[in-house]
């Protein structure tokens, strides 16, 4: 359906691409990672038409629409949000569907928490973020052969991005999709695309999978690059011992001829070496660290919260989630101090100093200086090697450090306010989505740094990895009211989905029948436990027998890695390739035995809350 062949592309001295080739049929969902830099956004310009490849071809099918959302600054326009997401709809295509087509941008518009008053509103009257979700809602209506999707996660919260992915699961046509959000790519992808080297290397599978593939794929080419080297030194060794004889002299000749008409394997370029350096440590504060008690605050007529209470202690790593709107951001500044309280008391525990990070919020910046000098300003002591090795993390590299923070980006800006918290940090830390603007590698710098944090975190994030890596505790905002859960990420999806599931209830018995129905009744309730107990049953076997077969391609996976680790296996013709084929067979099938264990776990669950409802 589209067809990228042996295409370069460079700007002056820095190329992209080098004779890159890429197909993309039309049920792939493909994820398009690399280091920030690398080229993804260009390859998106290459395959829009709005760049031109210095060699090679794109070419698209006949008739297939691409839709793209842009990874910021997409245009408001003059209309209403309904109105731009209908915008790419045209009358002549659809005649009187359109009644249909409104009614599906208003249940879209809604998953990404446009209210229905929002509806009618200007869209130039909104924020960006909100200018790039109805963009996204106007290609989701379009339904494209081709949705290309640059950092879609950005600008969604986390509620609609769940319903987001959720609405992806189910679409039919090409996801081609820049993403750093790990969770994201894992639960969409079917492919992973990677610009490594100039080149573009495909996985079959999820983000993770991709790792792991990866990871094989360079073991067996360092194997062979080493088998080859010790080959090479062999015959360099009998070069050397006898081309002095006269009687051995042509035969040395040989060999050097030989190896020069070898097709040499280059060594694999390991990626860098993971940074590992302790962060400055805050002062300990008292056990109960802050405290908000019987809150009441309002915009103007608009009420978010009548009296409620928030306690947070030592140590804690608290992630606010709910619907847009909730209240969580406004949470986030009581907590803060931002917003001044307007009735009730926001109380700091002993020897307790709170530090805000917003990615808007970078008003701590001088812009006179360098980014490296604002890197230094801190009372710590620390080097300027140190200082360098964590702005490197946070994507300021080489000659980055000494522009002046006045030529920065927003997001730039936002990357070393976070930088200059982490250099001093306080020991209670506010955080409103700390990952936007952050590569993959700056997420994984960010969850060290904060596993490090000796103090106390509540924040805010759309990113479910890491959320799952660094939160001990969740609490959802939601019509004025806190819930607290006191465990991480898959224990509030454990609890709230139980939550969520019905009471059932016995119908009740009219009057004059209360006996005989009581009988029945007993009778009908007996016969559903049994049934509950043989399907419960049947979903623990389906479990059980899932798992064993999952161990058991593990455990082949293992030995088949340390195989492909192996030089002798690369001595027989083609019995490396072979190993690696089963490799990718088994990591196939492990993919997909993992969804069936899901969906069989997900029912063993309902059948037991059922039962437990009853």
């Amino acid at each position: 359906m589209l067809t990228i062949s042996e295409v370069s592309k460079a700007y002056g001295p820095q190329v992209l691409f080098e004779d890159v080739s890429l197909q993309i049929n039309r049920t792939d969902r493909v994820g398009l990672i690399g280091p920030n830099g690398a080229g993804k956004s260009t390859l998106f310009s290459l395959i829009l038409g709005t760049e031109e490849p210095d060699k090679g071809t794109i070419a698209r099918d006949k008739n297939v629409a691409v839709g793209h959302l842009p990874q910021e600054c997409a245009p408001a326009g003059e209309g209403t949000v309904l109105e731009m997401a209908l915008a790419s709809v045209h009358e002549h295509e659809h005649g009187s569907d359109r009644f249909h087509l409104e009614a599906k941008a208003k249940r879209i518009l809604s998953g990404l928490s446009f209210r229905e008053k929002d509806f009618a509103r200007p869209l130039r009257e909104m924020s960006g973020g909100w200018v790039m979700r109805a963009h996204l809602a106007r290609l989701l209506v379009l339904e494209p052969d081709v949705l290309m999707l640059d950092e879609p996660t950005n600008h969604l919260d986390l509620e609609s991005l769940q319903w987001f992915q959720s609405y992806l699961s189910e679409y039919t046509g090409a996801i081609l999709m820049i993403s750093h959000d790990r969770s994201f790519l894992n639960a969409l992808a079917t492919h992973i695309v990677e610009i490594r080297q100039r080149k573009l290397v495909r996985y079959r599978g999820n983000y993770d999978n991709s790792l792991e593939l990866r990871a094989a794929a360079e073991a067996q080419l360092l194997a062979a690059y080493k088998n080859q080297q010790r080959e090479i030194a062999h015959m360099m060794e009998f070069v050397q011992r006898f081309r002095a004889k006269n009687t051995k002299a042509s035969q040395a000749q040989s060999k050097l001829k030989q190896i020069e008409r070898m097709e040499k394997i280059e060594a694999p370029v390991a990626d860098a070496k993971k940074i590992h350096f302790k962060f400055p440590q805050p002062q300990r504060s008292g056990q109960k660290v802050i405290a908000l008690k019987q809150i009441h605050h309002a915009y103007g007529p608009n009420v978010i919260y009548r009296g409620i209470d928030f306690v947070a202690e030592r140590d804690k790593r608290i992630v606010l989630v709910g619907p847009n709107g909730a209240g969580k951001s406004t949470l986030l500044k009581l907590l803060a101090g931002v917003l001044p309280v307007q009735s009730g008391a926001r109380e700091l525990g002993h020897n307790v100093k709170s530090g805000y990070y917003s990615q808007y919020r970078v008003e701590m910046l001088n812009p006179d200086r360098t980014v490296l000098e604002e890197g230094l300003d801190t009372p710590q002591r620390v080097t300027e090697e140190f200082v360098r090795s964590v702005l490197g993390c946070f994507l300021f590299r080489g000659d980055d450090v000494f522009k002046k923070v006045s030529v920065l980006s927003g997001g730039e800006k936002s990357r070393l306010a976070l930088v200059k918290l982490l250099l001093d940090p306080p020991n209670l830390l506010l955080m409103d989505e700390p990952t936007t603007h952050l590569d993959m590698a700056s997420i994984e710098a960010l969850i060290a740094a904060l596993e490090q944090f000796s103090g106390t975190i509540i924040l805010i994030s759309h990113d479910v990895y890491f959320i799952r890596e660094l939160c001990t505790d969740v609490v959802r905002v939601e019509g004025g009211r806190l819930t607290h859960y006191s465990g991480g990420w898959q224990y509030y999806i454990d609890k709230s989905a139980s939550q969520a599931v019905p009471v059932v209830k016995s119908d009740v018995a009219p009057a004059g029948s209360a006996k005989s129905k009581s009988k029945e009744q007993k009778r009908n309730e007996a016969e559903e436990r049994q049934a509950r107990y043989r399907e419960r049953k049947t979903h623990e076997s389906a479990v059980t027998k899932l798992e064993a077969e999952i161990h058991k391609l593990e455990a082949r996976q293992k030995e088949l890695t340390a195989e492909l680790e192996n030089p002798a296996n690369y001595e027989k013709p083609g019995g490396a390739m072979a190993l690696n084929r089963e490799w990718v067979e088994i990591a196939d099938r492990l993919k997909h035995l993992a969804q069936q264990w899901e969906q069989a776990s997900v029912k063993l669950e309902e059948t037991k809350l059922v039962g437990t409802s009853a």
